[in-house]
């Protein structure tokens, strides 16, 4: 088969044909439509992540059909189209996940190839309202945001919700959750254009972050905010103590800006803020987020589609922010 394979730290992903996987009685074998980058693909090559191993596949995120099954796998699922749960071994415990914990595309082989084997407890039928694209552009972004925003922050309609960062995958489907669970949903960027097609898709307003007072512009805007959910961090992370209503929630779930001020912390046991830490999520919540999209007809948003051969072009892409969505590829075609 051909694959998007990544040799080493640093290295280009280079198209090349890679041995197709022979499934186990558990497992299924999907002939791949289409696949999504995610931020976690570059830091494997940039040699920014745990447990790396080489030559690897990446890719958390597909959709394909279910061209074989192993002897244990229900029939049901022979030829049907389907997206990928890529949060491997949760475990039992709902509030955490296990030891052996692993998400598709590290280390084992991922979607950037056309054929994956998965264990058929991770299908899910495609949403039939959405593109194959689309389909693959929401499994761990959308799992992330789903935990952050639903299972951890509890969100609930009519209150205020900040999204940090908004054009990322994650902070997109938090912001498309968050508006379909009737919240009043607010972002910050530091692209005018990313804010201006945030309030395009609902939004009710937005800051700059690279201005230094946009969280007192918020703050007078909105009088502050019951949910944030944030995947940046850093020296920013003060004024969203700041921007919390009492009793307030923040879901954390990255730290692309590097490490947290958290500012006064009298603030925070004052207001009785809760700072929750937020990864991936369960199958439960996966099933539930699968069942939302479907409930609420969301889709995903793509921004751009590149092919197969194209992968670290397309990475390239995600590396300098330039997204407003997923950036998703498109297994079987070869674009030059």
């Amino acid at each position: 088969m051909k694959a998007a394979v990544l040799n080493g730290i640093h290295e280009a992903f280079q198209l090349q044909d890679f041995d197709k996987p022979i499934i186990g009685e558990d497992e299924v074998l999907i002939a791949l439509q289409h696949a999504a980058l995610n931020h976690r693909d570059v830091w494997i090559q940039k040699g920014q992540y745990a447990g790396l191993v080489f030559p690897i596949i990446c890719g958390s995120d597909g959709c394909g059909i279910v061209q074989e099954i192993g002897k244990n796998v229900s029939d049901f699922w022979l030829g049907k189209e389907v997206v990928i749960n890529p949060s491997l071994n949760w475990g039992t415990n709902p509030k955490t996940q296990a030891k052996d914990y692993e998400i598709l595309g590290l280390p084992h082989h991922g979607t950037f190839a056309q054929y994956v084997k998965v264990p058929a407890r991770l299908l899910h039928e495609k949403p039939a309202h959405l593109k194959s694209e689309e389909a693959a552009a929401f499994p761990l972004a959308g799992l992330t945001a789903y935990r952050a925003l639903m299972g951890r922050a509890k969100a609930e309609a009519g209150e205020n919700v900040l999204i940090t960062g908004i054009g990322g995958g994650v902070a997109l489907m938090a912001a498309q959750f968050a508006l379909a669970a009737g919240c009043q949903v607010y972002v910050n960027s530091g692209s005018q254009e990313k804010l201006d097609q945030a309030i395009a898709m609902g939004a009710k307003g937005g800051a700059n972050y690279k201005t230094a007072d946009w969280h007192k512009q918020l703050a007078k805007k909105t009088g502050g905010f019951d949910v944030i959910v944030d995947g940046a961090g850093g020296p920013d992370f003060a004024k969203l103590i700041d921007l919390c209503k009492p009793g307030g929630r923040i879901a954390v779930y990255g730290a692309t800006a590097g490490v947290w001020n958290p500012g006064v912390p009298a603030k925070v046991f004052w207001k009785q803020i809760d700072i929750l830490g937020s990864t991936m999520g369960t199958d439960e919540e996966f099933a539930q987020m699968v069942a939302f999209i479907n409930a609420k007809q969301l889709v995903p948003k793509v921004a751009q589609v590149f092919g197969l051969n194209q992968c670290e072009e397309a990475a390239r892409f995600m590396d300098e922010s330039k997204q407003f969505g997923k950036i998703v590829l498109e297994i079987n075609q070869l674009w030059y």
